[in-house]
């Protein structure tokens, strides 16, 4: 299972690279092939040009690779490094012409997941004194799931379930469903054994009433959905004096504003939803020099 999982996380990050290719190059460069000899070669030079963390370069290794193989590649930075202005990330030697093809889709990638990367860091370092985990979600661009997940790892967070097949989330139309949180609790908990999944079952909860009914079903994780900063506390502390093994994840509303006081409550993790939904991109550049 893990092997078909890891097979199927490479191929969304192979497919979108090449699709990411393909929608730039279609027929050909045809700038680059009008103007540039094809046997012209040089070397490219990718930096930063604001302060952040880097991400995205074994993305952009890849993406130089599958425009000509025999592209040499020297690191200066690696993924989930602090880097400043002006400093150079990596160099590309070769033929100029498939540096020119790879040279946007490469920044692309690198400056959103860099983005994604600096933000989750910001959050990461906010809260580094309390036990709570950052955790990012599924509101990421259709195809790009996989680097936005791996932006937020490199980041310093924690993903939560890439799709809709490793975890059974229980939300508020789930509930409503089933007739009640308890009874959807209890069908999740009975497919995850009929089924033999190796899963776990959180479910959302919004209210102290729905959290005291789910917390006697035993889920994995409760969710606390939108909940103030004082019933969060309440919460934690009442859970935590009712069963030490149900982990809390707090969700709704939270920014950098209130995160602290979020972590501060003691819940264990904290998903938001603007590392992938609202990112900024990281500015960078790649400048060409001719041999």
């Amino acid at each position: 299972m893990m092997k078909a999982r890891n097979d199927f996380y490479e191929g969304c990050r192979s497919r979108a690279i090449m699709l990411a290719l393909e929608e730039d190059r279609y027929t050909g460069d045809i700038t680059t092939l009008a103007t540039i000899e094809p046997g012209q070669v040089g070397s490219a030079q990718i930096k930063a040009k604001e302060d952040g963390i880097i991400g995205g370069v074994d993305v952009a290794q890849q993406v130089f690779n599958a425009c000509d193989p025999e592209l040499s590649v020297v690191l200066h930075r690696n993924d989930g490094e602090e880097v400043h202005r002006g400093d150079l990330i990596f160099e590309i030697n070769g033929k100029v012409a498939p540096l020119m093809v790879g040279e946007r889709t490469a920044l692309n990638f690198m400056q959103r997941m860099s983005g994604i990367a600096t933000r989750t860091r910001a959050y990461v370092d906010r809260i580094s004194h309390t036990a709570a985990r950052i955790l990012d979600t599924r509101k990421t661009v259709p195809g790009l799931r996989y680097f936005d997940k791996e932006a937020v790892r490199i980041g310093g967070g924690v993903n939560h379930r890439f799709g809709l097949f490793d975890m059974i989330l229980i939300k508020d139309n789930h509930i409503d469903a089933s007739g009640g949180i308890a009874q959807a609790i209890r069908r999740a908990q009975k497919y995850r054994e009929k089924q033999n999944l190796e899963v776990k079952i959180e479910t959302e909860v919004r209210s102290m009433d729905e959290l005291s009914r789910a917390l006697v079903c035993m889920p994995d994780i409760i969710l606390l959905d939108n909940f103030t900063a004082d019933l969060m506390k309440e919460a934690v502390d009442y859970v935590r004096s009712a069963c030490s093994t149900v982990q809390l994840e707090a969700s709704g509303n939270i920014g950098m504003l209130n995160v602290l006081e979020v972590a501060e409550t003691g819940v264990d993790y904290i998903s938001i939803g603007e590392l992938t939904h609202s990112v900024r991109a990281l500015d960078l550049s790649m400048t060409i020099n001719l041999a």
